[in-house]
């Protein structure tokens, strides 16, 4: 099967540190091909900046229409353009922070989040809602470690997100961790390991989960509101993705 994923911000080493934790967990068969918008920030780090990798995603699924990719995985944490996306394919659409907080649910009865800016914690929040995990979800921590730190992620910073995760599963009585954010994925054996308990990185299940779709024949419904966008004009620099 053909996955694209796609990286909402514009750091090109992250998309391609994240398509590499991707084809880590891939079944033999599946390729993944990892894309980031062309316009943008180059971390989502608020609000302000999820609203334009929101737009970023839309653009690269629109301009992947027709390529015959049998899955989308979005790969930042805030699951920016979710819905957007699943208006544009069928093709079953994954957000990283859905999917990882089902694994998790999969695995303990209570998890903890531990991700990046404590500025972005009430994002997750808002997905915990959304996502109906408010009973399996026991916290939310931020590091205050910017997003492009990650890119070459030192042992300093490895520890300091070691930390965050041990103070979680003692504060919060949880069983699992799960990164918030894309850029942890290639953390997450070695936490795993030093922490002892399941340690869930989004784009590794969310690649997972979108192979079990596929392998299912499922796909995203298209007679309610994921029906195709209307046709309309569109104006300005955004006029060709109409």
């Amino acid at each position: 099967m053909k996955l694209l994923l796609v990286n909402p911000n514009t750091s090109r080493a992250m998309t391609e540190g994240m398509a590499e934790a991707a084809r880590a967990v891939a079944a033999p068969g599946t390729v993944v091909t990892g894309c980031q918008p062309g316009f943008g920030p180059a971390s989502i780090e608020g609000h302000y900046d999820e609203a334009f990798g929101a737009a970023g995603v839309a653009e690269q699924v629109k301009r992947a229409q027709g390529d015959g990719y049998d899955a989308v995985v979005i790969a930042c944490f805030g699951d920016p353009g979710l819905d957007a996306a699943r208006e544009l394919t069928a093709a079953p659409v994954l957000g990283i922070a859905e999917a990882a907080f089902h694994a998790a649910s999969f695995l303990a009865t209570g998890f903890s989040v531990v991700t990046t800016m404590t500025r972005t914690c009430v994002i997750a929040e808002r997905l915990v809602q959304r996502y109906g995990c408010e009973r399996q979800c026991r916290g939310i921590h931020g590091t205050d470690i910017p997003v492009l730190e990650l890119e070459a992620c030192g042992e300093a910073t490895v520890a300091q997100i070691e930390a965050a995760a041990r103070e979680a599963l003692a504060r919060d009585r949880s069983g699992a961790i799960v990164l918030g954010c894309g850029g942890m994925a290639a953390l997450c054996r070695t936490l795993q390991h030093r922490l002892q308990v399941p340690v869930i990185d989004g784009v590794s299940a969310a690649v997972k989960f979108a192979e079990a779709l596929v392998a299912l024949g499922l796909h995203t419904d298209k007679r309610g509101d994921y029906a195709p966008p209307l046709a309309k004009p569109w104006a300005g620099w955004a006029r060709d993705l109409g």
